[in-house]
């Protein structure tokens, strides 16, 4: 592969804005040392560059390096090959890193070399199979490139939870007693799954949910048929729908804007709960109508965020 200088790396982000509704994501293409390529959403990447200097720290996680200083903060730096545990990558920690920020972290992920950004159709991306899942889970989607290579595009949520721990679950205002209500979910990351399930109840709210784009949209659209075939409203049905940005064959953009269409749905408020928390994300949001944007994880803010919609 051909490093990327790392002053030609991302664009402008007002042209990544336009992608919202276009069901298209930008990814950084890199390696780990091996014939693989693996991808992260650029969206999710701040700077590349050469491995700097690490300061060792003790009693990390395995393949945490230590920690650097980046403009002050001080940050994780992961060797990403040694973390997932790849087999037949290079005895080294990797010649490249990638500063990453998500889920309102900062961290450094050590990999061979970056090759460059390529735009795929969310259509393309599909989840992975059981034997593909490998590294113990760590791929959450694969998408084909033009000349046949598999992109593998890693959990990084999982790895992030996996360096710093889950965060302990904060005291829940329950919902008040008598009132009724069910949430719609869906989020391809089983990590952020169960962080959902565990804020809902908590709550004491129901919740339907879905592992991606396409398949929350087929259940809607099903239970919308049921409700109508009824005569009753989907309202009533389902009080709120919470969706991902990212997730395999139809993300959470396009998702938002189908409900939004459909006026079966009229009156069920969409929160999108991203770990892209940028203003760039909630514009693409807002553009196609969510009515509120949480960034993940924080089970405390995800639950005024539903709450307050819920009790009206």
């Amino acid at each position: 592969m051909n490093p990327l200088e790392p002053n030609k790396l991302l664009d402008a982000v007002d042209a990544r804005t336009k992608l919202a509704g276009s069901n298209k994501m930008e990814l950084l293409l890199f390696s780990l040392g091996t014939r693989e390529t693996f991808g992260i959403n650029v969206f999710k990447v701040r700077e590349v560059s050469p491995t700097p200097p690490i300061t060792l720290t003790p009693n990390m996680p395995a393949g945490v390096e230590g920690v650097i200083s980046l403009r002050g903060s001080i940050i994780p730096v992961i060797a990403l090959a040694r973390f997932i545990k790849l087999e037949g990558a290079p005895s080294g920690i990797g010649e490249t890193m990638i500063v990453t920020e998500f889920s309102r972290h900062t961290q450094g992920f050590l990999v061979q070399d970056v090759d460059r950004i390529i735009r795929v159709d969310w259509e393309k991306v599909k989840p992975p199979e059981n034997m593909l899942a490998g590294q113990d889970g760590m791929i959450t989607a694969i998408t084909e490139l033009d000349d046949g290579r598999l992109v593998s595009i890693l959990d990084v949520e999982r790895v992030l939870v996996e360096v710093l721990g889950e965060k302990a679950m904060p005291v829940l205002p329950r919902l008040e007693s008598g009132r009724d209500a069910t949430v719609f979910f869906a989020d391809d990351s089983t990590v952020a799954r169960k962080e959902i399930v565990s804020v809902l109840d908590k709550l004491g709210v129901k919740y339907v949910q879905a592992n991606d784009g396409l398949e929350a949209w087929e259940k809607l659209v099903n239970m919308a048929n049921r409700a109508s075939s009824e005569r009753n409203p989907m309202k009533n049905q389902v009080q709120i729908i919470l969706v991902d940005a990212e997730m395999p064959e139809m993300d959470g953009y396009v998702l938002t804007r189908n409900i939004k269409s459909d006026n079966r749905f009229e009156g069920i408020p969409v929160v999108m709960h991203s770990s892209l928390s940028s203003e760039a994300n909630r514009t693409m949001g807002q553009q196609v109508g969510v009515d509120a944007y949480v960034a993940k994880f924080d089970p405390a803010v995800l639950a005024d965020t539903l709450l307050a919609f819920l009790k009206r």
